[in-house]
């Protein structure tokens, strides 16, 4: 990995010192810098939790990803800075307050003086580390965090109250999530292949960008733009994400995966 080429893609100097207060930039910028985004999918590209290939993708063709690469190729870059950095697998609550699947989501911990949740690749969350032990809630731009005890040793975040995963505390490596890679990228049950986003954190809101539709929210107000032309999605993207694409992704209700012509088959 280059790590000053990695540097550049988040808009921040090398760090003199692994701290907490270094930790807590490089994840502001990261999530300011790097979208949360599915697009591979709908664009047929097939996703590869290398760390090579998705240092290609994101730092060189400056594009985004989801949390297996987002949160996969972070904590890489903590590591290359000196710091105690791994991933852990989670179970993202569903609507009515169940956890789903192991490993449906991968988050970091990072070791310092104390263990703290670092986590760039679950779009709305938070914009600093939490501290995992901490009983308290916890303030954050994007709202009240508040980490409790779980069954077996895991531990439940919840943003406003809502549950949002249940997190566990082994450490894993990257390739422990290729199966659910695969799953969340190809089976018609899976969100992504359902839906179609990139989004990211703004110094005032949220900017998302779904299929034709754009979303800003500013200072809590909500405006949505219907985009009426290939030509003004490509804007879109290359303006609010500096993301320049030579084709558009298609969405999910016109591809044959989703519709129920074509069934996922094991790789």
């Amino acid at each position: 990995m280059d790590v000053d080429e990695y540097l550049t893609r988040l808009g921040v100097a090398r760090p003199a010192a692994a701290d907490l207060a270094t930790l807590r930039h490089l994840q502001e910028r990261h999530l300011a810098a790097v979208p949360f985004e599915n697009l591979s999918i709908h664009l047929g590209e097939h996703i590869t939790l290398d760390e090579d290939a998705l240092f290609d993708k994101i730092v060189r063709r400056r594009r985004g990803g989801f949390c297996y690469e987002l949160n996969g190729l972070f904590a890489a870059l903590l590591r290359a800075l000196g710091y105690d950095a791994s991933l852990r697998a989670a179970q993202v609550f569903h609507a009515d307050g169940t956890p789903g699947p192991p490993l449906d989501h991968a988050a970091i911990v990072v070791s310092l003086d104390e263990q703290w949740l670092v986590d760039v690749g679950f779009g709305r969350f938070s914009r600093h580390p939490l501290r995992l032990s901490g009983v308290d809630a916890q303030a954050d731009p994007e709202g009240e965090f508040l980490l409790l005890d779980a069954p077996h040793g895991d531990v439940d975040v919840l943003l406003d109250g809502k549950p949002q995963y249940r997190l566990e505390r082994r450490p894993r490596p990257l390739a422990d999530f290729v199966p659910m890679t695969w799953w969340q990228a190809t089976s018609p049950s899976s969100h992504f292949t359902r839906s179609l986003t990139c989004s990211r954190p703004t110094s005032q809101g949220r900017v998302t960008l779904s299929g034709d539709k754009l979303i800003e929210t500013v200072d809590g107000v909500r405006n949505e733009l219907r985009l009426t032309s290939p030509e003004a999605i490509r804007a879109a993207y290359r303006v609010y994400f500096g993301m320049t694409l030579t084709r558009l992704p298609t969405p999910p209700d016109e591809s044959p995966l989703t519709s129920g012509a074509l069934s996922p088959t094991l790789p």
